[in-house]
């Protein structure tokens, strides 16, 4: 390392552990999974009052969901209240999106680690207002493994097209 002028702080390194912090994730031998402080966060927050506190729910959890399939469709109703003249009136449909927004990254499933040797496949979802998709790789036992999730929001020029 110090020929190549690389060099490491000692304070900062980790030694021996079954699983390390990275990016705000931890990874281990068994695959990555979200930050339990994180989830605890999500899982206590309370319902929003205002547009603020719904940002900042949804910034958190946006980093999170990469571990929750179709989490753009589970939200969908939450960012009806962010749009520029919306008045702010929380409806059992918010409250429901919010709920099945929390409890699906509360309990999402730890990711596979991406192994280069063996093929992955796409799993491809589609509706008329978002589409998502899940990265798959088969184990070493034949066994099918999510290596990461991604679902966004159609834009509204593609919600016209055939699905």
């Amino acid at each position: 390392m110090r020929k190549r002028k690389l060099y490491a702080n000692l304070k900062k390194c980790i030694f021996g552990a079954s699983e390390i912090p990275v990016l705000g994730c931890l990874v281990g031998k068994n695959g990555v999974r979200s930050d339990p402080g994180k989830v605890r966060v999500i899982n206590e927050w309370p319902t929003p009052s205002n547009v603020k506190e719904l940002r900042q729910f949804l910034g958190l959890a946006t980093y999170l969901c990469k571990f929750e399939s179709n989490y753009a469709g589970k939200i969908r109703p939450l960012l009806q209240l962010l749009k520029k003249d919306a008045s702010w009136v929380w409806t059992a449909d918010y409250q429901q999106a919010f709920d099945a927004g929390k409890q699906g990254l509360t309990e999402a499933p730890d990711l596979a680690v991406a192994d280069q040797d063996r093929p992955c496949h796409v799993v491809c979802d589609a509706s008329d207002f978002a589409i998502g998709c899940a990265l798959m790789q088969h184990d070493h036992e034949g066994r099918d493994r999510m290596v990461y999730y991604q679902s966004r929001q159609l834009k509204l020029a593609e919600r016209n097209y055939p699905v």
